[in-house]
């Protein structure tokens, strides 16, 4: 897959809600003519006030503002601001509201998992960062570790356009909106902002079906000295994992950095199952369980990196729409792997060899149970044989 970099970007790297948020309301203050935002999860919380607050702001002073969330991830603030939003001048569409509980049919996984911002078509944000709060009152580390970049240069022209394409299909697709007057009239800049090389790459189930994991691929198979991944949700089929343990093999270190707090207790244990034939090849393991894990970020000999909202299992690379940067710039590559480094460091705990059998076997007749189960789930949706 050609990857098409575009030059002349200025890039900076966000780690976490205490550097993203204030970034963001910043940049959303600063608006003069559209404000564009994607995101899976606007909790009605401090953050989520915050944010809402600042868009209003916009929307008062003549600020075209589009906020288009999912149905699933977003269903709280959906059920509560449907109605409310237009009537103060913030646009919202809904992706896949959710009408109907507890089905398993495909369509209702292809969920919205992109967190994307572009602001006057001059300044985007690509990440991982859900509008959620990010503070734990137990603990002085975040609650969530993870990444978005705020890109300024002509790949901004790509995330708006990708945002404005998303936005017009989902308006088509409403009976409350099919009207097209909600076009964008910003011109993205192309101007040079910067000296980075970039590509935005997105996930969806037309064109674009597996140009993420593609990327991964590549860029694995070629590395020849070292691959760090931060992964929250870490599934991967058979030919990620066989690119990973190929590399381990022919010399190239490689270190997964997983979650070790658990969130969704089930791929949680279902993961393990992976972990001894990983680790067999010489592929280091470290779970992160300081906080929750929440990164989707990847280095690759400090030549490659990638940040954005794609996760390594079935529900992101093969049903899911995501959106990830990818940077080929060594001191780009440098400050995200000293924030992994620091992570792994911190809140990192290296998996020995013998892990899996020092767990007990009843912890391991756990992890064998859930690795049944999702592989059972992934049947259901139509995907397990996609993801051997």
């Amino acid at each position: 897959m050609k990857l098409r970099p575009l030059g002349g970007n200025r890039i900076d790297l966000l780690c976490c809600g205490a550097e993203y948020f204030p970034a963001l309301i910043a940049a959303i203050d600063a608006a003069r003519h559209e404000v564009l935002l994607e995101t899976y999860i606007f909790a009605r919380d401090d953050t989520g006030a915050a944010v809402l607050a600042a868009l209003r702001r916009a929307a008062s002073r003549g600020v075209d503002v589009r906020l288009l969330v999912d149905g699933f991830g977003a269903k709280g603030f959906v059920d509560e601001m449907f109605g409310s939003l237009e009537a103060e001048g913030i646009h919202l569409r809904v992706f896949r509201r959710e009408l109907t509980k507890f089905s398993l049919q495909r369509h209702r996984l292809r969920r919205m998992h992109r967190k994307l911002v572009a602001i006057d078509g001059r300044t985007a944000f690509v990440g991982g960062i859900n509008i959620v709060d990010d503070v734990d009152p137990r603990s002085p580390a975040p609650h969530r570790f993870d990444f978005a970049v705020r890109i300024q240069g002509p790949l901004v022209t790509r995330v708006h356009a990708a945002m404005t394409r998303l936005w017009r299909l989902v308006s088509w697709a409403s009976f409350r909106a099919r009207r097209p007057d909600f076009e964008s009239g910003i011109v993205p800049a192309r101007a040079r902002a910067g000296a980075l090389r970039a590509t935005f790459l997105v996930r969806d189930n037309l064109r674009h079906r597996r140009d993420i994991e593609s990327a991964y691929l590549d860029a694995i198979r070629k590395a020849r000295a070292e691959i760090v991944i931060a992964n929250a949700y870490f599934f991967p089929g058979g030919a990620f994992r066989h690119a990973l343990m190929d590399a381990a093999k022919r010399g190239v270190r490689v270190t997964l950095l997983l979650q070790g707090r658990i969130e969704y207790w089930l791929l949680y244990h279902a993961c393990r199952v992976l972990y001894p034939h990983l680790m067999e090849s010489g592929v280091r393991i470290v779970e992160y369980r300081k906080s929750f894990l929440h990164a989707k970020v990847a280095v690759i000999d400090n030549a490659w990196a990638t940040v954005g909202s794609s996760n390594i299992d079935p529900f992101s690379l093969l049903l899911a729409r995501e959106a990830n940067v990818v940077v080929f710039d060594e001191g780009f590559a440098v400050r995200l792997r000293a924030r992994l480094e620091e992570a792994i460091d911190d809140g990192g705990a290296l998996l020995e060899p013998d892990h899996w059998v020092r767990l007990g076997w009843w912890q391991r007749t756990l992890d064998w149970c859930c690795f049944g189960l999702l592989r059972f789930l992934m049947g259901v949706a139509g995907l397990a044989r996609r993801a051997a």
